[in-house]
């Protein structure tokens, strides 16, 4: 590993040093005069990405997931004479619906399993929007037709699914259950366990495997103090919103407001 390799890693979390090496190399690329469209990227991929592009003065990069206020995003990888605002993102919009109105039980999960089930890469799906009626996702062009074919079941329920223009995408709100929590201290492991309603013990076995995320990025380190914005992620579990420190209690407790993803 040179030193400069080394240097890069320094910023990153040993497990973001695949995907690391990854966007360098499309950076790399660009920079000889080559194009990348990517895959979706999540806000800290996307983030990394853009960090290293910065690096260079003969890149430029476009985002794009399919509509403004889009979560996942692919990107387009260039060299900065080239005109990026016309280019096709390659980005399909799927709609999914059923004929007997019982999807109205389903959340976010139950679309993002069937989809991984049918042997699809989580990267080649960008933001999922779930309604009462069924759902809409938007997805990576070269994989529409076989998500649209394959795509026939939703946690047991059969359903029909459509390609659509993007102008007809309908992002549902988000939708955040909120509640308030008194802690002792910001850690991650004690505002985790409140929201789930685990031990603390019971919390640091995900934590310290590497499967929880604050704002997008692993974080093992179970006493990281969390503060109003973080988003907070706990593979199996779901995600939430540290909404607002509202102050400290006369006993030395801080009240928190969360918004658990629904």
């Amino acid at each position: 590993m040179d030193i400069q390799t080394e240097q890069i890693y320094a910023h990153f979390h040993p497990d973001e040093h695949r995907f690391v090496d990854k966007a360098a190399e499309w950076v790399a690329r660009a920079e000889q005069h080559m194009v990348k469209l990517t895959d979706f990227l999540d806000p800290r991929q996307a983030f990394i990405v853009s960090a290293l592009a910065n690096r260079s003065r003969d890149i430029h990069i476009r985002f794009d997931g399919g509509h403004e206020h889009a979560e996942r995003k692919r990107a387009f990888i260039a060299p900065d004479y080239r005109v990026l605002d016309k280019e096709d993102m390659g980005i399909s919009l799927i709609s999914v619906t059923s004929l007997d109105n019982k999807l109205k039980d389903l959340d976010h999960g139950d679309y993002m399993g069937s989809i991984l089930a049918i042997g699809m890469k989580r990267d080649k799906v960008g933001d999922i929007y779930v309604t009462d009626q069924g759902c809409q996702f938007l997805v990576a062009i070269e994989v529409a037709d076989y998500m649209r074919l394959n795509l026939q079941q939703v946690h047991r329920v059969h359903v029909q699914t459509t390609l659509l223009s993007l102008d007809q995408l309908e992002p549902a709100k988000t939708r955040l259950e909120e509640q308030s929590l008194s802690v002792a201290s910001l850690r991650l492991d004690g505002i985790v366990s409140d929201v789930y309603h685990l031990s603390r013990a019971k919390i640091l076995i995900p934590i310290k495997a590497g499967r929880c995320k604050v704002n997008w990025k692993q974080e093992e380190d179970p006493s990281k103090p969390l503060k109003a914005g973080d988003m907070v992620s706990l593979q199996g579990f779901g995600r939430f919103q540290v909404l607002e420190v509202e102050g400290v209690t006369k006993k030395g407790r801080y009240r928190v407001k969360i918004g658990k993803y629904v």
